[in-house]
């Protein structure tokens, strides 16, 4: 790297000409991973997991993501594509079609049914987005832009091969890309599945490995605590009131799985490790059965673990049982790490891994430490009395309101240009009352981002990032500091993220793999540059979308 004499910092344009190129690129996303839970729980860490990345790569400790909708898909998608959701187009988890009058889930296809599956997953209870889907049909079509994965495709030709794995379909198919192929854990089956956007059939071995038995092993058993609890820094607060209780689950170690016939017993899974350690068995067969790595064209595979998402989801990230699943993620990559090495070597792999998203504290932990924050009920917002003052201005404003899929407001423009209103003045009005309610920070019509009208700021700019005009909604509501929406479809969640505060957005970056630096690096960088810093690495041209810039420290 080379400095001017004014200090500047010159960017590094690197030849990857003196070594061999990878054999496999390995991506890891960790739902809902925050950026500092990594070195929190540091001291309790084993070896081969976390530390091992630390310890051969480079960690980056302020990354983030710099979109405001720091939502599953919007996350995945971003790491894959080096740009922001208003180019990428996966602005939401879901988004109304106000065409159709639906909602619409991000990697809904319809033309794209499952393969060899009985229909829509219904066990989804603490994934409401994926339960508004209307058909079980899958696909990537909707993002707008080429992946990483993608370009490794075209970079590299057929003989690429291109892999995404994940319990989420959306963590699945976001990664693999419109090249790839997806397999993805369908509660309703109990199986991983695909789509015929894919494939037409399972390859033998996905059947050979649904007979093994792994997902049902699970079966009469229970999530345990890894150690003694006086060895955890939550080991005295097993039981938090404000924990959710799912069905058979219970608040408090020992969390019986059921039985393998229970409706719940796959979505429980899911709530624990288990969910994260059956995923890296399914990936470990795909290594062995695909022949991942094996010959001197680079692999891509992505591996998006879930598990840290939904229990942080029901137990909120200062648990117990937050504390614990880490614990076992660290064991279960460790396993995987060494696998990965037994068929690849990892002298010839390079491990990318992050996260789509942190996750904000239950507001009342916080309570306990003296912060103020809370829950926001969107049902009530159109009996507050800033709605009387819309009346009076513009006749029934309630019925102006459409839908609210967080965090997008949707009017209905053709009942306001039926009344001869303008809509952007009407969007305006809106968001005005908006922000007079407790918790709301910011609502920010979408008239106005599309005109420029919005002031410069982290939080505008973060909003403009997450704009696409054909599927944002009409005003993006944007909660103040640890307030969230905490209803799920009518299950009371302990924590939900999805805002552009810190507690969302910082996640870890972590880089290891042949040639790649060691060391701790605390300069703010962003996840758009993830795909542009692999594309460098291993010579393929970044994404169509991209805007991100490849990390200087990666390509010395």
């Amino acid at each position: 790297m080379l400095a001017s004499g004014f200090g500047v910092v010159q960017p590094v344009i690197a030849q990857q000409t003196d070594r061999d190129l990878p054999r496999l690129v390995l991506q890891i996303t960790v739902d809902q991973l925050r950026g500092a839970l990594i070195d929190r729980y540091g001291v309790h860490l084993g070896e081969g997991g976390f530390k091992d990345l630390m310890l051969r790569g480079t960690f980056y400790t302020n990354a983030h993501h710099r979109h405001a909708n720091t939502e599953t898909i919007v996350g995945h998608t971003t790491l894959a594509t080096g740009t922001d959701p208003a180019i990428h187009g996966m602005v939401a988890n879901l988004w109304f079609d106000k065409t159709a009058g639906t909602q619409f889930y991000n990697v809904q296809d319809p033309d794209h049914t499952l393969v060899g599956a009985k229909g829509v997953d219904s066990a989804t209870e603490i994934d409401p987005t994926q339960r508004a889907a209307t058909t079980d049909g899958r696909s990537p079509r909707n993002i707008l832009t080429s992946t990483i994965s993608d370009e490794i495709a075209l970079h590299f030709g057929p003989e690429a091969k291109v892999f995404g794995v994940s319990v989420k379909d959306r963590g699945a198919i976001s990664m693999a890309g419109h090249a790839g192929t997806a397999y993805w854990f369908s509660k309703a089956e109990g199986r991983f599945v695909t789509s015929t956007f894919y494939r037409d059939a399972y390859p033998d071995w996905v059947g050979a490995w649904d007979e093994t038995g792994v997902v049902a092993s699970y079966a009469g058993t229970a999530w345990k605590l890894s150690s003694q609890s006086d060895a955890y820094m939550f080991g005295a607060s097993d039981d938090q009131p404000w924990e959710t209780d799912f069905p058979g689950f219970g608040r408090t170690f020992p969390h019986e799985w059921g039985t393998a016939d229970d409706k719940y017993y796959t979505t429980r899974l899911t709530l624990s490790p288990a969910g994260d350690e059956i995923t890296a068995d399914f990936a470990k067969a795909l290594i062995k059965a695909e022949d991942v790595g094996q010959d001197d064209i680079t692999d891509y595979l992505a591996v998006s673990f879930s598990s840290t998402d939904y229990v942080g989801h029901i137990f909120g990230p200062s648990s117990l049982e937050a504390e614990d699943n880490m614990l076992r993620l660290d064991r279960t990559l460790a396993d995987f790490f060494a696998y990965v090495d037994a068929q690849v070597g990892l002298e010839n792999t390079l491990v990318v891994l992050s996260s789509d998203h942190g996750a904000p504290e239950n507001p009342d932990y916080l309570a306990t430490l003296g912060i103020e924050a809370g829950t926001f009920d969107f049902a009530r917002v159109n009996t507050e009395p800033g709605f009387v003052r819309l009346e009076a201005k513009f006749g029934e404003g309630r019925e102006f309101i459409l839908n609210f899929s967080n965090p997008y407001l949707y009017l209905d423009g053709a009942q306001i240009a039926e009344r001869g209103l303008d809509e952007a003045e009407v969007q305006r009005a809106i968001a005005q009352e908006l922000r007079h309610l407790p918790g709301i920070a910011y609502a920010i019509p979408s008239a106005d981002l599309a005109s420029g009208a919005v002031p410069r700021g982290k939080i505008q700019d973060s909003v403009l990032a997450n704009y696409h005009a054909d599927r944002s909604g009409d005003i993006y509501i944007v909660f103040d500091p640890h307030w969230f929406v905490a209803d799920f479809d009518g299950l009371h969640v302990a924590s939900a993220h999805g805002s552009p505060w810190t507690y969302d957005t910082h996640v870890p970056i972590l880089i290891a793999g042949p040639g790649v630096n060691r060391g701790r690096i605390a300069r703010r960088v962003e996840t758009v540059d993830v795909a542009p810093t692999i594309a460098a690495y291993i010579g393929t041209k970044p994404p169509s979308g991209a805007i991100g810039v490849p990390l200087v420290e990666i390509l010395r």
